[in-house]
């Protein structure tokens, strides 16, 4: 695509006298620019004369429009070298002349939010500073280099998500040949070895200085801008990196990193924190970020000393789906814990609708004035609940009358009335409408927290073989529903984050990709899609840019931990201690159990007479990798 230039910089009132350009490069998967880069580019806008944003990315029409707005340029180019790639065709189009021009050309990328404090505080300090170039952050010397296949040292270094350089330096031969002599970048690595860590080493050795506004020798950990990011923030850094949302939790439990007190620093500053929900709930895996920021609710099941205002509050509907009368007590217990002024729509099978109307005329007196309680038949109960909710719920939901829909159904008994039957519908209820208490602040939740779209129960695993198994034989289905609606949201590849057994807490908005399609009571003849809708419900919302949480009582949290603990340590106890080195040492007897059986396949077919003799030599080998597991053990 051409890129939009405007021949003359916008028009600006800078608070300093220094001129800047900004090359800023942005990429997205899907082409989304989502809010936080247009508030971050015009935040900067006070300190930069030209706003040149390259796009390693296509850009969708509104993507585009959203950047145009902001910037003086814009260049959408093949994602082909990393920022070096990006930043190396902004200077050959905006040209050696024009940038001589200017007293500092920043180079910034999209791998962080910004800015959490003003950024007039970082430019007026470092303008005091006699350096050359200057950056955010810096991480340390590391001996010997961290990189496979990479001998010596890793250099000290600026990184280079900001590195603000001033003309003495980018006007230079060495500027020039620094560029001009850059290997191809394909991997990762290649971008830390070639351009991040040898930047400043670079310059250095050639007579130019530079400092870190926030260096990493005043803070207890390396890499300092991620591992010790609540320490930054604490001393006004401006910028919070983006990876914090979606690295691997398994790092982060290792380095006890914990991305719930970086939330925690964000809410005591004025940056909006639907900037961030909106975009990594569409970028990141839902349960990677349910892990890193800890978004589990453990509420007391008491009443809250005020109402908070919850009362005559959130419009609330409650959908309740009753397949089976028989086992309906329990649901219409639970249902008589919605606020008064709820409307309580019931759904059920035709041929139910009788006795259900007679039931809950009976449970009025005991619910007081107020919720209005009306019965829907369902001529056709294919597909449970949840076509219930998707098919005769469509118009409540999508009818803007209500703030909050409380989403429960009776749970069928099965015929041996096993243990685990009933903890899943103990489990679900109590944690979605534990009691009238409980409920209040499930809704002070929602109130406090604008971008939250759901809340449901978290993974049922007492009882039910979940945990890493959770999408059972129903992720194929789940592909194709997420095709045909659009959905966005990576999918998690071992347990979703799901309401399993499908009951929660929405807004209505956060279920409108699920609704995207017309689903008809046809559509639920091969038993697959009830089930895998259930699996994409907390996946619709985050698809629709609401972030999703887990909510707990107290009680049931008392139950499940020790479990959780008992689990985890009985099968860390016949591994390595760390959860990355157990992953790893599995991997490896995995591939290992792959190859020895291939090498005797083909060493019996090809040569059978050598295939019988080589049999003793076949179980010493395997005895030695038993033992060679014993002693990683």
């Amino acid at each position: 695509m051409e890129p939009t230039d405007h021949p003359t910089d916008h028009p600006t009132e800078p608070e300093d006298s220094v001129r800047r350009v900004l090359f800023y490069l942005f990429h997205d998967r899907d082409g989304i620019v989502d809010e936080y880069v247009p508030y971050k580019l015009r935040a900067l806008r006070p300190f930069v004369d030209h706003v040149f944003v390259v796009s390693n990315s296509d850009l969708t029409p509104e993507g585009r429009a959203a950047l145009d707005e902001v910037a003086d340029t814009v260049l959408v180019r093949e994602n082909v070298g990393w920022d070096v790639g990006a930043f190396t065709a902004a200077m050959a189009q905006f040209g050696e002349a024009r940038l001589a021009e200017y007293d500092e050309l920043i180079l910034m990328n999209s791998t962080f939010f910004a800015p959490v404090y003003p950024f007039a505080e970082v430019f007026e300090r470092m303008a005091a500073e006699p350096v050359d170039f200057w950056g955010i952050s810096s991480h340390p010397e590391v001996d010997p280099n961290p990189f496979e296949n990479t001998t010596g040292i890793l250099e000290r270094h600026l990184q280079t998500h900001w590195v603000t350089v001033r003309r003495r330096m980018f006007t230079s031969l060495e500027w020039r040949d620094f560029w001009a002599t850059m290997p191809p970048l394909v991997t990762y690595d290649d971008v830390v070895l070639s351009y991040e860590a040898r930047f400043t080493a670079y310059f250095e050795h050639a007579g130019f200085r530079w400092v870190a506004a926030w260096p990493e020798e005043d803070y207890p950990t390396g890499h300092a801008i991620f591992e010790s990011a609540p320490l930054l923030l604490a001393d006004r850094c401006p910028i919070v990196k983006r990876r914090q949302f979606f690295h691997e939790p398994m790092f982060l439990e290792r380095n006890a990193i914990i991305g719930r007190r970086v939330l925690q620093e964000l809410e005591r500053t004025n940056y909006p924190l639907e900037l961030v929900w909106r975009n990594v709930a569409r970028v990141a895996e839902p349960r990677v970020l349910y892990t890193n920021f800890s978004l589990l609710e453990m509420l007391p099941d008491t009443d809250l000393e005020t109402d908070g205002g919850a009362q005559g509050g959130p419009r609330v509907l409650g959908l309740a789906h009753v397949s089976d009368p028989r086992s309906m007590e329990p649901l219409l217990a639970a249902l008589r814990r919605l606020p008064r002024e709820s409307h309580l729509v019931v759904t059920t099978p035709t041929r139910h609708a009788d006795e259900v109307t007679r039931a809950l005329a009976t449970g009025s007196a005991d619910d007081g004035p107020g919720m209005r309680v009306d019965v829907r038949p369902v001529p056709d109960d294919r597909g449970g609940h949840l076509a219930a909710l998707l098919v005769e719920g469509r118009d409540l939901l999508e009818g803007g009358e209500y703030d909050l829909v409380c989403h429960v159904h009776t749970v069928r008994p099965p015929d041996d009335e096993s243990n685990a039957a009933h903890l899943l519908e103990d489990h679900n209820l109590d944690n979605v409408l534990a009691t009238s208490g409980y409920v209040r602040r499930v809704l002070q939740l929602f109130a406090q927290h604008p971008t939250l779209g759901m809340v449901f129960p978290p993974v049922v695993h007492i009882g039910f073989p979940t945990m890493g198994h959770g999408w059972g034989e129903h992720r194929l289905a789940a592909i194709e529903v997420a095709r045909e609606t659009g959905m966005r949201t990576l999918f998690d590849p071992d347990t979703p984050l799901a309401p399993y057994g499908g009951m929660f807490w929405a807004r209505p908005e956060a279920l409108a990709t699920l609704l995207s399609r017309p689903w008809e009571h046809a559509d639920y003849a091969d038993g697959h899609l009830g089930p895998a809708q259930e699996l994409l419900l907390g996946y619709s919302a985050l698809s629709a840019g609401w972030h999703v949480r887990c909510v707990m009582t107290l009680d049931w949290a008392s139950v499940n931990y020790p479990f959780l603990e008992y689990k985890l340590q009985k099968v860390s106890s016949a591994l390595p201690a760390h959860t990355q080195q157990q992953l790893e040492f599995i991997r490896e007897l995995e591939a290992q159990d792959r190859i020895l059986p291939v090498i005797r396949r083909e060493v019996d077919r090809r040569y059978p007479r050598l295939g019988r003799s080589a049999r003793p030599a076949y179980r010493v080998a395997r005895e030695a990798l038993d033992r060679l597991g014993g002693r990683r053990r």
